[in-house]
């Protein structure tokens, strides 16, 4: 009999009840330290006051009015995006996906509007997920997302993640834009090079084409920046924003220049929930804190920290890590063939740590940007451990 919440998730059997900071609780009280963070959302750890705070302040006041109206907290926060983006507009969404589908739109309307209608194909990565919908899952192209879900919609052409040579003979005159994840998360932890952002940024100007970054996972402060493209010192046209952004509440953005939202106008777009009342007075309460003085800097050096110290932990278990990948607090292990990553996962999970697997026998380390060096000495002790239990 198939159970009443959809078999469509692996879960691991354990119920979490409560979390504080960077740690999470389970129905029997045992504690685990979260490196998990939700798959990359609770930024500020669980509980954080000022979050907490913000959504009962607004909970109390109203929580849904549907886009028909004005919404203050929607305002408020687009104003803060593009204050501290590339952006000059803001759509709001439920989701990371949605958020990337807006985008899609975003590019093909631009390219329709601006006297070139045959552009409407956009340029993926191979490796690259945007999420779970039909339109993204044809993007992506990976048999394990497609299967039984065809005929994939067409209008996306796959070249391999950072590589230049085959990005330029994918183009052609019927290319409306390229998107791309700076540093792709479930394909596995693998990090764009900055010459490669820059080369992209080139590219598109080049051919007349909008640069699409998917920074739903890579943004608000995971890397050590508000958004990871800004080590590269390059912007794109269209961006699309989730996860973190609303602290563990679902909210996403859609992030975009004047000049590439030029066809979006009303009834072109829109959304029941995204951006209510509710979302957006958590996504104003996560960057309260995130454009703090300091605090983007604070994430910066304790990642290089974490980086470090997992770099001597890899030299010490040669045979059970192969690699260090990543960026900021958006890291991963990538382990011997023999150690498959889910059983490093679920062998962390028993010693007390909550990690994710990612492609390429790699297993995901995204802690909250809140942790100090006491959260990064307990992971390392445990991931010690564990190495040397899996491959002694």
């Amino acid at each position: 009999m198939i159970p009443v919440v959809m078999p469509t998730y692996a879960r691991a059997d354990v119920v979490f009840e409560r979390g504080e900071g960077p740690y999470v609780f389970d129905t029997t009280g045992r504690r685990y330290l979260d490196f998990a963070s939700g798959v990359a959302v609770t930024a500020l750890g669980h509980a954080h006051p000022h979050l907490i705070k913000a959504i009962t302040d607004q909970a109390n006041k109203i929580w849904h009015t549907s886009n028909l109206f004005r919404v203050a907290g929607q305002e408020s926060l687009a104003r803060r995006l593009v204050d501290n983006t590339f952006a000059d507009t803001v759509f709001f969404t439920n989701s990371g996906v949605e958020a990337w589908e807006c985008a899609i739109k975003v590019v093909r309307k631009y390219q329709y509007e601006t006297g070139h209608p045959e552009r409407w194909r956009i340029i993926t990565a191979g490796g690259a997920f945007h999420g779970r919908t039909t339109t993204a899952i044809a993007a992506t192209k990976q048999e394990k997302m497609v299967k039984g879900f065809g005929p994939m919609q067409d209008g996306f052409d796959q070249v391999a993640f950072g590589n230049m040579n085959e990005l330029r003979a994918a183009i052609t005159n019927e290319t409306a834009g390229i998107s791309i994840e700076p540093v792709q998360g479930e394909g596995g932890i693998r990090a764009g090079s900055l010459d490669y952002l820059r080369q992209l940024r080139e590219v598109c100007d080049e051919y007349g084409l909008l640069l699409l970054f998917d920074e739903i996972q890579t943004g608000m402060g995971r890397t050590g920046k508000l958004f990871a493209h800004e080590w590269a010192g390059v912007t794109p046209d269209v961006m699309a924003v989730a996860k973190g952004i609303g602290g563990g509440f679902p909210l996403g953005a859609c992030l975009a220049t004047e000049k590439a939202a030029v066809g979006m106008t009303a009834g072109t777009h829109g959304s029941t929930y995204g951006g209510n009342p509710l979302a957006t007075a958590a996504g104003n309460a996560v960057l309260d804190v995130m454009l703090e003085p300091g605090f983007l800097e604070g994430v910066d050096r304790i990642a290089r920290v974490l980086w470090n110290r997992l770099l001597e932990l890899a030299a010490r278990h040669p045979k059970a890590i192969v690699e260090v990948r990543g960026a900021g607090l958006l890291l991963g292990l990538r382990f011997a063939p023999e150690i498959v990553n889910g059983t490093v996962v679920d062998t962390l999970r028993a010693h007390g740590m909550l990690t994710v697997a990612a492609g390429d026998n790699v297993v995901r380390l995204l802690p909250p940007l809140i942790i100090t060096e006491t959260q990064v000495d307990e992971a390392i002790a445990i991931l010690d451990q564990v190495c040397s239990e899996l491959a002694p």
